[in-house]
């Protein structure tokens, strides 16, 4: 397969492409309910004459090329939506109170796009692809669930790739960026703090325990981890967004909740921060009489970019694309490239050679200025050619020259 065929095949799939994401948009699921999706996808694998499997909770697992080749390079999409009602205004909009606001549909129909392709050419490739429907990213909890149920074995992958689309980028649509060696996004976790005081009539407040109290000072002692625990180098962020209690202004309070987030680019201080945030709130509850429990819930490690593989993907690309379409992101600076959002593709990079790759999809002054998860936010479905020939193109070289 030369680079000129492959760019001119991909191109004659754009009307499919357009066709599948936009039914993906249209019927947008979250976390593990995609029922709509998960058939979808698998009626289209078998349209294309390629095997599937299911793995876990609603992942769909396909491999393409020589079934007795040990040689296996690992291609990801994630398939789920987002909570939020869409305010786009497409004409193929979400209207059941979800929304592809993240631009998983687009992953997902280049994903298809390349099981297509690289079916059409299974007897030229040098080894077998793995493609990897995954749900749950949104929760961060999808792709620990796959590798539990053995996405990473039986072939075992030695490369993985994912692809995310970008909206509202002042680039070129269709700048390709290939991430340099080291993390590319942060840890994350989930947590929640429950408050247990003692109710009691606001008149007589020296019978009770204020469950509201003590949640205000545990929000504002977590605070302190940022400000006095961390160096400024350090690059970690805790947020509570959630504070709940209280059910009349007349009564003290005999429970509170707060919900939270931390984001940490080191494992370490990932796990330090856990460590106090649990030290903190505990210690506050005791001072102020009240039981307080911390629970961490979803989360994810650092997503690593093996510096290797950044090398050769650029290399791969640049074969492709138009060297103005592709970057590294070294050229723009490693820290102002990366983003405070986490992935949980992070869990394949720590056992697997992986590079995340980022696709510029829609200028500012084009029509496309929301971010991602913004109710309004919108992609340029130009970019899903680009998209699917490039994780092709990159899975056929991998197997080529390794």
């Amino acid at each position: 397969m030369d680079n000129i065929n492959i760019l001119n095949e991909v191109k004659s799939m754009e009307n499919e492409l357009l066709e599948m994401r936009r039914f993906l948009h249209q019927n947008a699921e979250i976390e593990f309910e995609l029922t709509k999706t998960v058939e979808y996808v698998k009626t289209k694998l078998a349209e294309y004459g390629c095997e599937y499997s299911d793995c876990g909770k609603n992942g769909v697992v396909c491999l393409i090329g020589k079934k007795d080749s040990d040689k296996c390079f690992l291609l990801r999409a994630d398939m789920d939506a987002l909570p939020v009602r869409e305010e786009s205004k497409l004409e193929f909009a979400c209207e059941n109170g979800n929304m592809h606001a993240c631009g998983h549909d687009m992953h997902t129909a280049m994903l298809l796009g390349a099981a297509k392709l690289l079916k059409l050419h299974e007897k030229e490739l040098q080894g077998q692809v793995k493609l990897m429907f995954q749900p749950a990213e949104e929760t961060l909890s999808g792709a620990k669930n796959m590798i539990d149920n053995g996405v990473l074995s039986n072939p075992e992958p030695q490369g993985a790739l994912m692809i995310h689309v970008m909206a509202g980028l002042p680039m070129k649509t269709g700048t390709l960026f290939v991430s340099s060696g080291g993390v590319g996004a942060p840890a994350a976790d989930y947590f929640t703090i429950n408050i247990q005081g003692k109710g009691c009539h606001g008149s007589t407040p020296q019978q009770g325990i204020d469950a509201l109290t003590i949640a205000s000072r545990i929000l504002l002692g977590l605070q302190e981890i940022s400000a006095r625990e961390l160096g400024v180098s350090d690059e970690a962020l805790l947020t509570i967004g959630s504070f709940h209690g209280g059910i009349a202004g007349n009564v003290i309070a005999d429970t509170a909740v707060l919900q939270g987030t931390m984001r940490a680019y080191d494992d370490k201080i990932r796990e330090q921060m856990k460590k106090r945030i649990t030290e903190i709130s505990e210690g506050i509850g005791t001072a102020y009489k009240g039981k307080v429990c911390v629970s961490f819930g979803s989360g994810c490690p650092t997503l690593k970019n093996d510096k290797e593989l950044s090398v050769d993907v650029e290399k791969y690309l640049s074969e492709l694309f138009e060297s103005d379409m592709v970057i590294n992101t070294e050229e723009i600076g490693a820290r102002s490239s990366r983003s405070g959002g986490s992935e949980d593709f992070s869990y394949i990079s720590h056992q697997v050679p992986s590079l995340m790759l980022a696709l510029a999809a829609g200028e500012p002054e084009k029509g496309f200025q929301y971010p991602q998860h913004h109710p309004k936010v919108m992609f340029d479905e130009r970019v899903l050619p680009i998209g699917t020939a490039a994780i092709s193109f990159v899975a056929i070289k991998y197997l080529q020259c390794n």
